[in-house]
């Protein structure tokens, strides 16, 4: 594993004794020690959400500084708080942004932020400003994917990643797995308070790995290997009727 360390990271070693600990004991943990510490930010509380935390726009900033950023020029990217100064930056080096609509709800499942349409970056960027100016499209009118970014609750040195419990940032790279967008190639980083680096409880087969965890402070290049081949259509279930792109993909008999 390659890890940058300039300057060193706080030492928040005494928070990380969370071996054997399942990943709802551990995202209650987290969003409690965000919370107490202060380093959470608006929305609040944390719990219940992927957390925005204090230092933000500085792990926006060190993302930016990578390679992997650099040779992106088609960035997919969650839509919740703390990766708003990543959305932000991706339009303004003027790269092509994807993000998925809540819960993959809709038939045209993505929205395309393309900066040369744009004229307000920072509205367009925001919850809200993501449908208004967002293009509905679907997987067939996206491109390969160089980049995908994932908003995380916890995550391990290793890249192993917590989210809130719901599962779609796993189902949105599977759907685009599906298409032919992602594969084992495309880089999946997730930006992440120091505090939010934890021992974690082993993945599941249909979790996506992370390949770099970036903190305020460091960038880990996690050397994860192992990311899903398509739809663990038994893991997705109920889910795939509510989800009208998945009924395209659904294998008879799933």
């Amino acid at each position: 594993m390659c890890e940058t360390r300039q300057p060193e990271p706080r030492d928040y070693a005494a928070g990380r004794a969370t071996w054997g600990m399942d990943k709802q004991t551990l995202r209650e943990r987290v969003w409690d020690e965000l919370e107490e510490s202060g380093e959470a930010r608006f929305p609040f509380p944390p719990h219940g959400r992927i957390p925005n935390f204090a230092g933000a726009n500085e792990a926006a900033d060190r993302l930016g500084t990578t390679n992997e950023w650099d040779a992106a020029t088609t960035v997919k990217a969650n839509p919740d708080a703390p990766q708003l100064p990543v959305r932000r930056a991706a339009l303004r080096a003027g790269k092509t942004l994807y993000v998925a609509v809540p819960r993959l709800r809709d038939e045209q499942c993505f929205r395309r932020l393309d900066p040369a349409e744009l004229d307000d970056y920072d509205a367009a960027t925001t919850v809200s400003g993501i449908d208004e100016y967002g293009a509905a499209v679907g997987p067939d009118e996206i491109p390969a994917v160089d980049l995908i970014v994932s908003g995380s609750v916890a995550v391990s040195e290793a890249g192993a990643r917590v989210g809130k419990g719901e599962g779609y940032s796993d189902l949105e790279f599977a759907l685009l797995r599906e298409f032919g967008l992602a594969d084992d190639a495309t880089t999946t980083a997730t930006t992440v308070h120091e505090r939010q680096v934890r021992e974690t409880p082993s993945p599941a087969a249909h979790d996506v790995p992370m390949d770099m965890v970036v903190t305020p402070e460091r960038t880990i290049r996690t050397g994860a290997e192992g990311k899903p081949a398509g739809v663990d259509w038994a893991a997705a279930g109920e889910r795939v009727e509510e989800i009208p792109v998945l009924e395209r993909v659904r294998p008879d008999g799933e």
